[in-house]
């Protein structure tokens, strides 16, 4: 056969152009300090809701949950934009289960949200953590979910105690 390029095994070809360090998964108890602090806030915010909405459409206001639908806002996002509050449907972090199987689900979730300079938060642990994620917004299991810029208290925990500062 002519102009067949045989494959390399020792080869390993790389899909992820931005490679995460072992620094940057919640796992463990930095994985359950998160998740309490977003429930935590979840619940406080939840209380407080004026408009007695429904808690489903008041959660959905809150959050894009699923693959699909965090993949969909993002893409509706301008590249590279600098004020991110303008709107309140884009997301202000986007929260990404690391061990799900298989990977091409989410992978292309962290190149998409750092072209809209979103931070990402992986976490990962031992095959529960979309468990432990859907637990948060009150499904079986959640692969993503990204919190919308909406001012609430939890964007402003998450952008105070979460997110590295660039300083």
């Amino acid at each position: 056969m002519r102009g067949v390029i045989p494959i390399n095994p020792q080869k390993k070809i790389e899909a992820d152009s931005n490679p995460v360090k072992e620094s940057d998964y919640y796992e463990g108890e930095r994985l359950t300090h998160l998740l309490d602090l977003i429930q935590r806030e979840i619940e406080t915010s939840k209380l407080s809701n004026v408009n007695s909405l429904p808690e489903k459409i008041w959660l959905k206001k809150q959050v894009a949950i699923g693959i699909n639908e965090v993949t969909r806002v993002l893409e509706r996002m301008k590249s590279n934009t600098s004020d991110q509050q303008q709107n309140p449907k884009q997301p202000s972090v986007v929260i990404v289960v690391a061990d799900c199987k298989p990977r091409m689900l989410t992978k292309h979730i962290p190149n998409l949200a750092a072209s809209r300079d979103v931070p990402v938060l992986y976490i990962r642990d031992n095959k529960r953590a979309s468990l432990r994620l859907g637990e948060l917004v009150n499904l079986k299991t959640a692969l993503a979910i990204g919190v919308k810029a909406r001012g609430n208290e939890l964007n402003l925990i998450l952008q105070q105690q979460i997110l590295p500062t660039d300083s």
